[in-house]
């Protein structure tokens, strides 16, 4: 058996509620002394819920170090998997796989545009700060789409990096804005368009939910862009 198809217990260290029905995990493998993986790649979680076991994957939200991982979670209050997880409490352990596919960045790495609803922010955390350090001479921005402005997760990470790296630009819109919201606002789609401008010389990434994943990619196909320029992650 492969090393990513062995059934590991992952123990959740903490846990941090990052926004409403969102939160923030830190798991550790016990019996690995590293835990090693490429920015982009994913973990499957797997338990028994009611008689069944389930199975969900979960894009790491976190650069490797040692023997653990992270992970940007949402709960649906109707779903099968995620209010389990949401019950777990420190020192809990859940059956993990992985690391697994290929939503990583491709090499060469060229100038980069990253696109993200929602929790498929996630992959993001690892593949920008990584990249910013290995590829100074490249450029990196990241559009991030959510619906409300206290669902702007990692809001202050990232505008850390933009501040630190010259070569990162991060751009974010609310598409239910308050009366009070000064930003961007509308569907991502748009400033992804904005932000790509005349260029076809730019890889995409784009992780988040279907419909939007589809839409920027078609958008990008329509515009003259190579298969090998968008790379994308789907979450149903």
């Amino acid at each position: 058996m492969l090393a990513h198809q062995i059934p590991h217990q992952a123990r959740l260290l903490r846990i941090e509620d990052i926004a409403p029905d969102n939160r923030h995990f830190w798991f550790e493998v016990p019996d690995l002394e590293t835990f090693p993986f490429q920015a982009g790649q994913f973990v499957s979680l797997s338990h028994p819920i009611n008689g069944k076991k389930v199975t969900r994957a979960y894009s790491i939200a976190s650069r490797p170090y040692e023997n653990k991982f992270e992970l940007c979670l949402n709960e649906v209050k109707d779903g099968v998997f995620s209010p389990f997880l949401f019950r777990m409490q420190p020192g809990d352990e859940v059956e993990m796989k992985g690391p697994h596919g290929a939503f990583v960045m491709r090499n060469p790495v060229h100038d980069s545009i990253f696109v993200a609803t929602g929790t498929g922010i996630a992959p993001f955390i690892p593949m920008a700060e990584d990249s910013l350090e290995r590829y100074p001479e490249r450029q990196f921005t990241l559009v991030f789409g959510v619906r409300y402005e206290h669902s702007i997760l990692y809001r202050e990470r990232f505008e850390a990096l933009a501040e630190k790296f010259a070569n990162f630009k991060f751009v974010f819109t609310v598409t239910r804005p308050t009366e009070a919201w000064k930003g961007n606002a509308g569907r991502v789609t748009s400033y992804v368009f904005q932000e790509i401008g005349e260029r076809r010389d730019v890889d995409v990434y784009i992780c988040g939910l279907k419909e939007m994943v589809n839409d920027v990619r078609d958008r990008c196909k329509e515009l003259g862009f190579d298969k090998s320029q968008v790379v994308y992650e789907r979450y149903d």
